[in-house]
C-alpha cells in the first residue's frame, strides 16, 4: 500500500502505489527511495547551474553593450578635445582628463566592466570572452552614427562572421575545471606551465611598452591593441580569483587574511590602468571600427589561453569540440581580416547589384555597329572619332 515517488526522464516523477510486498523486500523500498533522493538532488543541482550559466550569460550581453557604447563616447571626447588643439592622447597627452565625453565613457566602460566582472563569477572564462564580439558590432554600428565613420559591405561582412564565429566558440566552449577557494587558486597559479606562460607574456608586453611602442606605435595598429590585450589576460585572472574570493566572504569566510587576494587586486590595478592609458593611445591614433574588432581577437586569444593553461579545461574535451571552438575563432579572424585589409574599398550594394544584372545587348545592334565600323575604315577622321567614343 505504500506510494512511492520515481524520477524519469526531463525531471518528471511518477507515483507508483505498491501492492502485494513481502516484508525482506523493505530493504529494497528503502533503497529505491534513497535512490530518488539523489537523483533529485542532482536535479535541483543541475536547475541551479543552468540558471546560474543563464544569470552569466546575461551580465555578458550587458557588458558588451556597456563596453561598445563606451569606444563611442570615449572616441567622441578625443575627437572634441582634437579640435580645441590640446595634446592629442597619441602623442602623450592627458587632456581628456578634463572632457566630460570621456568621463561618461570611463563609466560605461566600468559598468560593462562590473556586469563582465559579475559574469565570470558565474560562467567559464571561455564562455564569457567571446561574446565580447557583441561590442564590435555595437561599437560598429554606432560609429557610423554618431563619428560619421564608413562602414562599407566588408566591414559589416566582417562583423557578421565575426558574430557567427563567437556563436559556434560559445556552443562548444570547455567546461573549466571547478575552482572553489582561494587555496585551489593558489595551487592553480603555481603550476610551472603557468608560471613559465606568465612570465613569457610579461617580457613581451614589457618588451612592447618601452622598444616597440616609441617607434612604431603611431604607425601600426597591432602594437597598442597587443599591449592592451597581453595585459589584459592578467586582469581576467584576477578578476576570476577575486570573484572566489567575494563568494568566500559572503559564506563568512575570513579571506582578507589570505594575501593572494591583495596580489590579486594590485595585478587587477596594475593591468586596467595599463590597458586604459594604451586603448586610450589606440583610438586616437586608429579609426574605431578597426581598433574594436582587432583588439577583441587578440584579447581573446590571449584570454582563452590562459585559461586553457590555468584552468585545464581542453583535457577532457571531445575532439569536436575542440575543432568546433577552432574553426569559431578562424571564423572570427577571417571576419577581423574583412574588416581590416579592406577598410578602403568603397563598393555599395547597389554597384554590386548593377554587376549582376546587365541590360542584353541586341544582336542586330551589334552587326550595325559592326558595318557602321567597315564603312569607316576609308576616313581617318571618322576613325578617330570613332576609336574616341568607344574608349
Amino acid at each position: 500500500g505504500a506510494v512511492l515517488p520515481f524520477s524519469c526522464r526531463d525531471a518528471y516523477q511518477a507515483w507508483c502505489r505498491i501492492i502485494n510486498v513481502s516484508a525482506p523486500r523493505s530493504s529494497l523500498l528503502a533503497s529505491v527511495d534513497a535512490s530518488f533522493n539523489d537523483t533529485r538532488q542532482s536535479v535541483s543541482a543541475a536547475a541551479s547551474s543552468r540558471c546560474q550559466l543563464y544569470i552569466g550569460l546575461a551580465l555578458a550581453i550587458g557588458s558588451s553593450v556597456f563596453i561598445g557604447a563606451s569606444f563611442i563616447l570615449k572616441k567622441k571626447g578625443l575627437l572634441k578635445l582634437a579640435t580645441k588643439g590640446a595634446t592629442r592622447a597619441g602623442q602623450g597627452g592627458y587632456s581628456y582628463l578634463k572632457e566630460w565625453l570621456w568621463w561618461a565613457g570611463l563609466l560605461s566602460m566600468g559598468l560593462g566592466e562590473a556586469a563582465n566582472f559579475a559574469a565570470y563569477a558565474f560562467a567559464p572564462a571561455t564562455l564569457v570572452t567571446p561574446l565580447g564580439a557583441l561590442s564590435v558590432l555595437i561599437s560598429a554600428v554606432l560609429s557610423s552614427y554618431f563619428l560619421n565613420e564608413t562602414l562599407n559591405i566588408h566591414g559589416k561582412l566582417g562583423c557578421v562572421l565575426s558574430m557567427l564565429g563567437s556563436t559556434v566558440m560559445v556552443i562548444h566552449a570547455p567546461e573549466e575545471q571547478e575552482v572553489t577557494s582561494l587555496d585551489e587558486m593558489e595551487v592553480k597559479l603555481q603550476d610551472p606551465v603557468f608560471v613559465a606562460f606568465a612570465v613569457v607574456t610579461t617580457a613581451i608586453a614589457l618588451v612592447l611598452i618601452f622598444i616597440v611602442a616609441p617607434k612604431r606605435g603611431q604607425t601600426n595598429i597591432l602594437i597598442y591593441i597587443l599591449i592592451c590585450s597581453v595585459i589584459g589576460a592578467f586582469s581576467v585572472s584576477s578578476v576570476k580569483g577575486l570573484g572566489i574570493a567575494i563568494k568566500q566572504m559572503l559564506e563568512g569566510k575570513p579571506v582578507y587574511r589570505h594575501p593572494l587576494v591583495y596580489v590579486l587586486v594590485g595585478v587587477l590595478v596594475l593591468s586596467i590602468t595599463t590597458q586604459i592609458n594604451y586603448l586610450n593611445k589606440a583610438l586616437d591614433t586608429f579609426n574605431t571600427s578597426l581598433v574594436t574588432p582587432i583588439y577583441y581577437v587578440c584579447f581573446t586569444t590571449t584570454v582563452v589561453t590562459f585559461s586553457i593553461i590555468l584552468f585545464k579545461e581542453w583535457n577532457n574535451m571531445d575532439p569536436g569540440d575542440i575543432t568546433g571552438t577552432l574553426s569559431g575563432f578562424c571564423t572570427i579572424i577571417i571576419g577581423i581580416f574583412f574588416l581590416h585589409a579592406f577598410k578602403n574599398v568603397n563598393i555599395t550594394w547597389n554597384q554590386l547589384m548593377s554587376t549582376v544584372v546587365k541590360e542584353p545587348s541586341l544582336p542586330g545592334h551589334e552587326c550595325d555597329s559592326c558595318h557602321t565600323l567597315l564603312d569607316n575604315m576609308e576616313s581617318p577622321t571618322l576613325v578617330h572619332e570613332e576609336d574616341t567614343v568607344l574608349f
